[in-house]
């Protein structure tokens, strides 16, 4: 990746996997378009065992997986905003009501921590892997066992081409089939079955594509391929043969206690059971011989994924240009609304607290994707558009971003939703409410999809906003005076107060 020179305090990059059975995190230095590990922190903190029945984070699980990201703050808290990332995985997305913690968790880590989709997963993945073949060329498949979740990815150079994030994980495979360590061939057969069943359901389309190797990474390929190797089995990668000698040992072990595998670790004993079945089952549907193992992995990808977002290479802005391109967005339109929407920005930025800078990024997105509801009736099509932006697969997006673009497109016409933003923590409704009041604007301005004539000068305070326009704008823009009455009476009924004045 070729890369042009970087200020030295953002040369320095660091990856936080929040992961359903481990916590991770990377320091790297850029360095010529590359990156170098400068220090590996790593802790066992078993997320998705501590979510409840009910789906919320148990009292110890929370205390354990904060006390982690305070020693990782420690090592981060003099990196400069924006070189760090933290994404949260399958754990996450499966809590209930996970704010209150997220809050938490970014005081503790002194950085913003964000959630993924499965795809979006997926793709850190690749890409992490992707950087660590000699021939990254070569289409691939990758195997990635998380602790909650397994992605399949097939790709070729750092493209994947099919993503798929199937429900299964070592960590959850290991608690449903293996409760309280206990190993034997029924239940190391349903496990496995199981996951066939899982797998099976992306066969189709991974075979559509075909693959010339296959790639495992995290640690169940890690932990078997290292066993294999120090017990004689393998010398290369993880063979079906020296697979089938892993899960017969765990079944003649009995129980997770009586294992003694070189080269693995005790906590990882505790989760391999579900790793191996679910290991055993991709090799068997989808005739597998041999894998190799990567080095890399989602918190690799994400370092690189961060890379490309300071050298103007970000994965959001191609996913928002191919989201246009797919629904016919008219991209000049798009283009007019952005460019007002900003300069509105601009205007009440100290004034509105719109100066960070997720806050122009929020806004453009949503200016660019807010008539791409169009495409399916022009009828409420704010809300066929705020479905699409929020159920797409966008690669780059963490899902509270895409919630966050999902509701400005939501809103940016008729009634002001209040009870959508009502979703969001206070400090994030507070912004993105202000966001949507000008992108309102923006898109009113532009009903005529024209130029739309000189700008307001716009001045804020709390929830007062005055435009002042020159003198007979309005006059000669009786359709517009006409839409910012009716704005105005739209947005007192949700507490806001819209004057309009010329001069």
């Amino acid at each position: 990746m070729a890369v042009a020179p970087m200020p030295a305090a953002r040369r320095t990059l660091a990856a936080v996997d929040l992961g359903s059975n481990s916590f991770h995190l990377v320091i790297a230095r850029a360095e010529g378009g590359t990156l170098r590990v400068l220090d590996r922190l790593r802790e066992m903190v078993q997320l998705g065992a501590g979510l409840d029945d009910d789906g919320r984070l148990r009292p110890q699980a929370e205390a354990r997986a904060l006390a982690c990201l305070e020693r990782f703050g420690q090592r981060l808290r003099t990196m400069a905003p924006g070189t760090v990332r933290a994404v949260g995985t399958n754990a996450l997305r499966r809590a209930r009501h996970p704010e209150g913690f997220l809050a938490r968790a970014e005081v503790a880590l002194g950085h913003p921590v964000e959630v993924v989709s499965g795809i979006e997963e997926a793709r850190l993945v690749y890409l992490g892997v992707a950087h660590t073949l000699p021939d990254p060329h070569l289409r691939t498949l990758v195997v990635d066992i998380g602790g909650g979740s397994t992605e399949l990815v097939i790709g070729e150079g750092y493209r994947p081409l099919e993503l798929e994030s199937l429900y299964m994980g070592c960590l959850s495979w290991s608690e449903r089939f293996f409760p309280k360590g206990r190993i034997g061939e029924e239940a190391m057969r349903e496990a496995e079955l199981a996951a066939e069943v899982e797998v099976e359901g992306a066969l189709g389309r991974l075979r559509r594509l075909g693959w010339a190797r296959a790639v495992g990474s995290s640690g169940t390929a890690r932990a078997a391929l290292a066993a294999a190797r120090a017990l004689g089995w393998a010398r290369g990668g993880l063979t079906a043969q020296a697979l089938r000698r892993l899960r017969r040992s765990l079944v003649e072990a009995g129980r997770v206690e009586a294992l003694r595998l070189p080269g693995v670790r005790p906590a990882r004993a505790r989760v391999l059971p579900g790793g191996i079945a679910i290991l055993h089952a991709v090799f068997e549907v989808l005739g597998l011989e041999e894998m190799t193992v990567s080095a890399g992995a989602m918190r690799e990808g994400i370092l690189y994924d961060l890379l490309g977002r300071l050298h103007d290479e970000d994965a959001r802005e191609r996913a928002v240009a191919a989201m246009m391109r797919r629904y016919h967005v008219d991209p000049e339109q798009a283009a007019r609304v952005e460019a007002t929407a900003e300069a509105l920005r601009r205007g009440v930025a100290a004034a509105w607290g719109l100066a960070d800078p997720q806050a122009p990024r929020l806004l453009a997105w949503a200016a660019r994707l807010h008539e791409v509801g169009l495409a399916v009736a022009h009828a409420q099509y704010h809300k066929h558009g705020a479905y699409l932006v929020a159920h797409a697969d966008l690669a780059g997006f963490s899902r509270q971003e895409q919630e966050a673009v999902a509701a400005l497109v939501r809103g940016h016409r008729r009634k002001f939703p209040r009870a959508v933003f009502a979703a969001f923590p206070k400090g994030e409704r507070r912004r993105l409410e202000r966001l949507c009041v000008l992108l309102r604007l923006a898109v009113l301005l532009h009903r005529d999809r024209a130029g739309g004539g000189p700008l307001p000068r716009p001045e804020a305070r709390g929830r007062r906003l005055r435009l002042h326009f020159p003198p007979g704008t309005l006059a000669r823009r009786p359709l517009t005076a006409v839409a910012l009455e009716q704005e105005r009476a739209l947005l007192a009924a949700a507490g806001w107060k819209l004057a309009v004045e010329e001069g």
